[in-house]
Formats: structure tokens, sequence, C-alpha cells
């Protein structure tokens, strides 16, 4: 069983279910097919599974790391963001709905993704390689966000939390009576649903 499957907080986990998307953050295994680095690029992307008949062994020496998410709700949680290539229209409806909805960055659709990237990487990870989280209104937030609740990753989906597991969603429950809540999900993706952009999110 290999490493490559992504949590809500990032971490790569060993596990038997596959995921319904692809990710990649640059070369992170050795020959031995062992995760020895978190990342090496800025550019953490979700792909799709298929394109183009194209096939790839995965964690083939020298090659970019093959890493799976459950939805790409727990992508985004983890600081992915749609494939300009293979997903090209979900990247440009990411690129409009975030600049929309972070304008204080003054970027426009003329800007590098990779200025977008460097506002990600700061949002998801500290110098110490450390997730980084922060507190939020729990009403305020909206679908397909990500919280820690009882040092848990829950997902945020109509008015209820429902806690993450690689093989799905379980235990559903009703908004708890707190006021203030710890964010996984970046917040310039949780300000981009705020915005309009809702992304897929599994049962």
């Amino acid at each position: 069983m290999l490493q490559n499957r992504v949590n809500p907080s990032g971490q790569i986990i060993k596990t038997p279910h596959r995921g319904a998307w692809l990710g990649n953050r640059g070369v992170l295994h050795n020959e031995q097919q062992e995760i020895v680095r978190p990342y090496k690029i800025k550019a953490w992307i979700t792909c799709v599974l298929e394109f183009r008949n194209r096939h790839r062994e995965v964690m083939q020496p020298n090659r970019w790391t093959e890493l799976f998410f459950l939805d790409e709700a727990t992508a985004f949680s983890a600081g992915h963001r749609p494939c300009f290539q293979c997903r090209y229209e979900d990247h440009q409806r990411f690129k409009t709905y975030w600049l929309k909805s972070n304008p204080e960055y003054g970027f426009d659709m003329k800007t590098p993704v990779s200025e977008i990237d460097n506002i990600l990487h700061q949002e998801r990870v500290t110098a110490n390689k450390i997730k980084v989280t922060y507190q939020e209104k729990l009403v305020d937030l909206p679908d397909g966000t990500f919280v820690l609740y009882q040092d848990q990753s829950y997902l945020l989906k109509q008015n209820q939390l429902h806690l993450w597991t690689p093989a799905g969603y379980e235990k559903s429950i009703a908004l708890p009576d707190l006021e203030m809540v710890n964010v996984l999900t970046p917040k310039s993706f949780v300000n981009m649903f705020k915005g309009g952009y809702l992304p897929q999110m599994g049962k």
C-alpha cells in the first residue's frame, strides 16, 4: 500500500481507498516509493483521473508523485487548485471567482497563476511546513469548508458537519453551539466559496 492519499490537513497518508481526483506537488518520493518531503513546488494542483488516454505508473523514479483526494473540497482544504491543462474550464472558473473574492491583492485575469500560488503557499503551510489554520465564526462559513471539531476534520455542508474519513463521510451532526472554529481550508478559498464557487463534495 502506497502513501499517496491526502487528507483535509494536507497530510499524505496510507489507505487502500483511492479517491476521485489526482494531485501534484512535484517529486515527493524516493526510489523505494517512500514519501520523503511534503512538497517540492508551490503549484499544488488538482487533476482529473483520466486525460487524453494518458497512462502513468504510480511513483516512478524522478517523476512527479501522484496524490489522490476523496473529493474536490478535500483538495481545496489541503491547498490544491484546479490544473490549467486537464481542467482548463474549471481553472478559468476558479481564477475568476478567486480574483473576484480576493480583491485586496489587486490581481486580474492577466496575472500569472504563479502569483496566486504564492499567496496560497502562505495560506497552506508555515515556514516550518506546518498546516496553517485560522479562526472564523462558524455561522459565517460557506459550504465546502473544512473545520476542526473535537480534533477531527469535518466538512460543512447544508447546515451540518460531516466527519471526513478516507472511505467517505460519516457521522453527520447538526452545527455545534460554537461561535468560533479553527478552519482548515485556506482563507482565500473560503472567500471564493462565499463568492459563489461551489466545490465538488462527496456523499
